[in-house]
């Protein structure tokens, strides 16, 4: 297999060899689904890059032969990392001068040994001499007309398991905008009122990739003048209730059998399912729950600062919006408040991903050096606040917690779980 190869239909390499993202479009294109034209370098090329310091011999070749167009130039590893690495988008490439891309697919490279991606893999147990692969991609542009945009969507809700199409939509914008979450998303839905033709493209394709995997799925997608584009895709990843309700809604549907959804939900999935919930607060904000659960800390302002008060007790991170270089905080942190992002920014990803409570978009919080306010409040460094990361909400001080109603859907699996 040389270092470059075409991402089609017949591509038949483990996410080991060609990552994660390019498997996953190789399924999309199995599957008739419309994405934007892809090659990726498989990680080994990466692994020869961090041990000699340069590209492999022949890549930049390659790199020389790839036709004029505009891309994106995309990590891939076999193991998701969310927004962990270098990503280079909108770079115009030029035939016989390789040096733009061979430039951008080394950026990439580099960025596997940054201090934030090496902290993510030791968080998450991932070896640190995978490599990654990367995937350059023909670009399509969210922000060409008033008929294009960018969105990510869950073919179920990723808190509650609840069988509806959930996520986010940038109307005039490109993808990175979305998952930076510096910009203010608007519910996926909202896509229905304003591209009723994507919005059922979207439907249908999310329909079909559900019934490969027989599992929720998670997908990345821009529209250009009114077409959809995938861009990625994989499985939801849903757990604690989500995880629960999804698989027995799965089996009573006829994806899978009960005793598949049984093995599907794991004892920490279980334990989850008690979803806490506070009461009798006095809450200072309000923003989108995105990781369900009940936090209580001390402020921190910064990702350095959770990291240095989190040795004297819990703390919350509270950020404008959190990038790769929070990664320490996030870590260290209880949970998080954001006032910019949505479901799919990098806050909501990676505190998902870490089962931590997290409330983001709190629209009239205002982060400063010193403090935060919100509601006409001072949330100073150091001030004991709790976030409710299912119905959205910030509270002063450490409120009464209770716990919430569990699912029909867990005595249900019970059940089955009891009959085997």
């Amino acid at each position: 297999m040389a270092w470059l190869t075409r991402v089609h239909a017949g591509l038949d390499e483990p996410p080991e060899v060609i990552g994660g993202k390019a498997r996953g479009l190789v399924l999309l294109h199995r599957l008739g689904l419309p994405v934007p034209a892809a090659s990726v370098i498989v990680t080994r090329a990466c692994r020869a890059f961090l041990r000699d310091g340069r590209l492999p011999p022949g890549l930049g070749d390659e790199l020389g032969e790839w036709p004029p167009s505009v891309v994106s130039v995309r990590s891939g590893a076999a193991i998701s990392m969310p927004g962990m690495m270098n990503t280079v988008l909108g770079l115009r490439v030029t035939p016989g001068e390789p040096a733009v891309l061979a430039g951008a697919v080394e950026s990439v490279f580099s960025s596997w040994n940054t201090p934030r991606a090496r902290t993510y893999r030791t968080l998450h147990d991932i070896p640190h001499d995978l490599g990654t692969a990367v995937v350059v991609q023909d670009m399509v542009f969210g922000d060409r007309d008033e008929h294009s945009g960018s969105g990510v969507a869950f073919s179920r809700d990723p808190n509650t398991g609840e069988h509806r199409p959930f996520g986010e939509v940038l109307f005039g914008h490109r993808g990175d905008a979305v998952v930076s979450g510096r910009s203010r998303t608007e519910p996926l839905a909202r896509l229905a009122e304003r591209e009723p033709v994507v919005w059922n493209d979207l439907l249908g394709a999310l329909g079909t990739i559900e019934e490969h995997y027989r599992d929720a799925c998670y997908v990345e997608f821009t529209y250009e003048s009114g077409v959809l584009w995938l861009l990625q895709v994989r499985p939801g990843g849903f757990t604690g209730t989500a995880a629960v309700r999804l698989a027995a809604d799965l089996a009573d549907e006829g994806g899978i059998t009960r005793a598949e959804a049984v093995r599907r939900v794991s004892p920490q999935d279980l334990r989850r399912v008690h979803t806490p919930r506070i009461a009798e607060a006095e809450v200072v904000a309000r923003g989108l729950g995105v990781c369900p659960g009940v936090a209580t800390g001390r402020v921190a302002l910064t990702a350095d600062e959770a990291v240095r008060m989190a040795a004297d007790g819990p703390v919350v991170l509270v950020r404008p919006e959190t990038s790769p270089e929070d990664i320490r905080g996030l870590a260290a942190a209880t949970g998080v408040v954001t006032a910019r992002g949505g479901p799919a920014s990098h806050a909501a990803v990676v505190a998902r991903s870490m089962g931590k409570p997290a409330v983001v978009g709190v629209a009239d919080l205002v982060v400063g050096t010193g403090a935060a306010t919100a509601g006409g409040y001072e949330l100073g460094r150091g001030t004991v606040i709790t976030i409710d990361g299912t119905g959205g909400e910030v509270a002063l001080g450490r409120p009464r917690v209770v716990t919430g109603a569990v699912d029909p859907s867990v005595r249900r699996l019970l059940g089955w779980a009891d009959g085997a």
